[in-house]
Parts: C-alpha cells; sequence; structure tokens
C-alpha cells in the first residue's frame, strides 16, 4: 500500500472528510484529493501534521505498509555515541536500510543509533566500526548477521546526528527506501545510492545526490546547493513555488522540465539567487515540480 492509498484509508477508518482533514492540515481540498490520487506529496512540514494527526510516523506513512498496524509492536534499539574535538571529514557507508535520518546535533558528539521491529539483538547483530585519521573519520555499518539487503531495507532504520560545531563534509553511501535529511547544517553532504523518497526540510549548505536510479525529493526550502547527478534516471523535486532558485542543466543530453498543478509551464531563473538547483551527469531528466 502506498502513501495515496493509506492517506486515503487512514482518513476514512478516522471518519474524517477531505474538507475536515484539509481544514485540520491548513490545506485546500483540492490538495487532498491530489495527495490520495498519487499526484503528488505533502511537503515536509504537511506530512509531518498529518502523522500528528493520526498519531503514526513518517516511516509508517511512506513505507509500503500498513500505517497503523505497527502501533504496539516494540522498538528495539542500539547506539553508538562517539566524543569529536574538532572539525571532521566524516565518510559514512550504511549499506541498507529502510530509513536513514540525518541532521545536526548541538553537543560535540557523533551519535548512530539503529532501531528496528523486528531485529531484536541490534548489538549483536551489527557493529559500528570508526576509524579516525587526522580530520577524517570513516563510519562503517558492518553488518554480522549477513542479512540480506531486501531484509534491512524492510526492517532497520538508522538515525545520524552529526556535531554541528565540528561537521564540515559528509560523504554518505547508503541504499535506503526513505532518505529524511532535517535541521542539518554543514557545508557539503554527499549521498551515493538509491533512495525512494528524500525529505529536506529546515537544513542548509551544498547537498549532492548521485545514483543511476530515480529519486522523488520534496524539500521546504533550498538554502544553498542542490545538485542531482545522474546516469539514465529521473528525479521529480517538489519545490515551493515561492522558494525563487537558479534551476541550471549541468550533464550531457539532460532534459529539465517545470511542472504545476499536473501542467508543463515556463520558469524563470532568477540570476541573482544564491541558492541553485542543477542536474548534472548523462541522459537524466530533472522535474520541478512547484506546489
Amino acid at each position: 500500500m502506498n502513501f495515496s492509498e493509506k492517506l486515503k484509508e487512514i482518513r476514512k477508518n478516522e471518519g474524517l472528510s477531505q474538507e475536515q482533514l484539509a481544514a485540520k492540515i491548513g490545506v485546500s481540498r483540492q490538495a487532498i484529493t491530489k495527495w490520495e490520487t498519487g499526484k503528488g506529496l505533502p511537503d515536509v512540514e504537511n506530512m509531518v501534521i498529518i502523522a500528528e494527526i493520526f498519531k503514526t510516523t513518517l516511516d509508517d506513512l511512506l513505507n509500503d505498509s500498513n500505517a497503523r498496524q505497527k502501533q504496539d509492536t516494540p522498538v528495539y534499539t542500539s547506539e553508538t555515541i562517539y566524543d569529536i574535538d574538532c572539525e571532521k571529514h566524516f565518510d559514512v557507508n550504511i549499506g541498507a536500510a529502510a530509513t536513514i535520518i540525518l541532521s545536526s546535533g548541538a553537543d560535540e558528539k557523533l551519535h548512530i543509533k539503529l532501531s528496528s521491529e523486528t531485529f531484536e539483538n541490534l548489538g549483536t547483530m551489527f557493529k559500528i566500526k570508526l576509524d579516525e585519521k587526522k580530520n577524517k573519520l570513516d563510519v562503517n555499518c558492518l553488518n554480522k548477521n549477513k542479512l540480506s539487503r531486501y531484509e534491512m531495507e524492510d526492517s532497520l532504520t538508522v538515525e545520524i546526528v552529526l556535531p554541528k560545531k565540528y561537521s564540515d563534509h559528509c560523504e554518505i553511501a547508503a541504499s535506503v527506501k526513505i532518505l529524511v535529511i532535517k535541521d542539518l547544517h554543514l557545508r557539503r553532504l554527499e549521498y551515493d545510492g538509491d533512495a525512494e523518497q528524500v525529505l529536506i526540510s529546515d537544513s542548509s549548505g551544498s547537498l549532492e545526490f548521485t545514483a543511476k536510479t530515480d529519486y522523488d525529493i520534496t524539500i521546504d526550502k533550498i538554502t544553498g546547493t542542490l545538485d542531482i547527478n545522474q546516469w539514465k534516471a529521473k528525479t521529480i523535486v517538489h519545490l515551493p513555488e515561492d522558494n525563487i532558485v537558479n534551476v541550471i542543466n549541468k550533464g550531457r543530453k539532460c532534459d529539465v522540465y517545470y511542472k504545476k498543478e499536473d501542467t508543463v509551464i515556463e520558469y524563470e531563473n532568477w540570476a541573482d539567487s544564491e541558492n541553485e538547483l542543477s542536474v548534472s551527469g548523462i541522459l537524466s531528466e530533472l522535474i520541478v515540480d512547484l506546489t
């Protein structure tokens, strides 16, 4: 069951009309219709509001499972905390997971928290290996039980909190269903891998995504740069219409399209904007969905 089907089912189970749900969120009834018919996704802020209204989580809303089914299931966790005392380049290799949540933290520590509703012995099934070399810290999540990619993408959530004071550059290699970037502030983030859904909110800096598969990215505001580097793939970026950015085609044989309410429109770039959305790579497609 995808998000649109799930939203419609939960709304009906709660006895709410589209108009009533729209009033609770602060959007139009047409927006609810669009979401329930699979013609668009809520932005990050509205997605959070929907999760709060129905007392569920973003993972449950976006994962291909029943949004209320796992409400009472216990969650098993394992956390690794590492003191950071100077500016670092973080090189993180997670492998596969259902969800990665990435943010900046106020303390001077790196936090990596694993959680799962099915893997009870996370501390023995996975090991976080740290290798520090001067101003670089390599972080590897070792799959000691040799679980398959599909098992991990169904059951494992990884929360990474970087120390805001000492975070300059972070590279992450992973394959996930959902990538959540919230309150992340650093000079540069490079994500290399698959992600079916990407949600970005309250973040700044240079963000680069590299893959050979499609991305669906919802972002509340581009503060800095967002670069999509793909080979023979498509990315749709859901972006608020009032977030003025330069959209630049840097790729070879890449195309850029602009949509508003399912209609292809002309879009003027503002040369004086400091913020930038770009596509690079080869034979790729960027669709800017103005919401």
